[in-house]
């Protein structure tokens, strides 16, 4: 199956053509589970979570054999606001990290056997300053949302899209602005940790970023393209194209998250194959996963970004699919029946 597309409005026709999941190998599991040596609902949310990634995956005792993460670098023309505790410049110099293997996401990758990839979009060429206009023009845009899209590798059977960008919270709290509304204090946190002062600038600047772009409206797309990055585009294209392959996703933090509510906006049900692996320590991070709905599965206090608190909750998919696949049924173990 190739799908591809060349225009804004290519990719948003495609948004409203996306596969559902499969019914009867939902069914199917629940009839599994049903008959597992344990009392019914005894392991708690790992049984809805393996019912979920079955329907996705369309069959009824699936493994987990091939996850895929990947990271999306790209920089932000708004860090000339100084909204960063950190130069721009750092972004380069974690990618040469992520590549070396020596980023904290490299050894969750590597701890739960995924496959892990780097992806740099145009790291010498920032997006515009957004205070001033739209982050990326369509063809921009475009081009970013494919390098996402070709990221993903079609045999992965389980998917974390992470990123690395100086002054992406800043994006990823203007996104969230443009769609939900509310105060620009009530989107903006520290990000990397910047101080007070810092903080009350960020705001700022992430208020006169949604009304340099009003025209954006609460318009999904449109918000991406004007407000966010190159690699927040990029993982909403790896995100849709996981979708048409039923690769289950598992989405990180709060910028993560805002490229997909970005999505689910563009097109209801955008997430559906798709769970919050953790609720970070950035502070608008649970109303943004409240606003779609998505219970966070770990809250370990984390705000790196990278995918490292999706790649941290793979660990519990994993799990959850092990027990739903490899336990024996009450017949099968010779085990009286509740």
């Amino acid at each position: 199956m190739h799908q591809d597309f060349g225009s804004v409005e290519a990719f948003s026709q495609l948004l409203q053509a996306l596969p559902e999941e499969d019914a009867a190998a939902r069914a199917a599991a629940q009839e599994r589970n049903g008959q597992l040596t344990k009392p019914p609902g005894a392991l708690g949310r790992l049984e809805d979570l393996a019912a979920w990634y079955c329907a996705w995956r369309g069959d009824a005792r699936p493994e987990i054999a091939r996850p895929q993460v990947i990271v999306f670098a790209g920089n932000h023309g708004v860090t000339a606001q100084g909204i960063s505790a950190f130069p721009a410049d750092v972004t380069v110099q974690m990618v040469a990290n992520f590549e070396a293997g020596g980023a904290a996401i490299n050894q969750l990758a590597k701890a739960f056997g995924a496959r892990m990839d780097v992806h740099a979009l145009e790291l010498e060429r920032p997006t515009a300053d957004f205070t001033q206009g739209p982050a990326m023009a369509a063809e921009e845009f475009v081009a970013a949302l494919k390098t996402g899209w070709e990221a993903v590798d079609p045999e992965a059977d389980l998917l974390v899209v992470g990123e690395m960008g100086i002054g992406n919270t800043t994006a990823a709290a203007a996104m969230a602005l443009a769609l939900f509304g509310g105060e620009a204090g009530d989107w903006t946190g520290r990000g990397t940790g910047v101080s007070d002062e810092a903080l009350r600038l960020k705001a700022e600047v992430v208020a006169r970023a949604v009304a340099a772009n009003a025209g954006c409206g609460s318009d999904g797309l449109e918000v991406l393209r004007c407000l966010g990055g190159r690699e927040i585009a990029a993982m909403a294209g790896a995100m849709v194209r996981a979708r048409m392959l039923r690769i289950p996703l598992i989405l990180d933090g709060f910028i993560c998250t805002a490229a997909g509510a970005c999505l689910e906006a563009a097109r209801k049900g955008a997430l559906d194959h798709a769970v919050a692996g953790h609720v970070s320590a950035e502070a608008a991070h649970p109303a943004l996963l409240e606003r779609l709905g998505k219970e966070p599965l770990l809250a370990m206090g984390m705000r790196l970004g990278e995918g490292s608190g999706a790649a941290l909750a793979m660990g519990v998919l994993k799990g959850a699919v092990a027990c739903h696949s490899g336990m024996a049924t009450f017949a099968e173990a010779g085990v009286s029946g509740g």
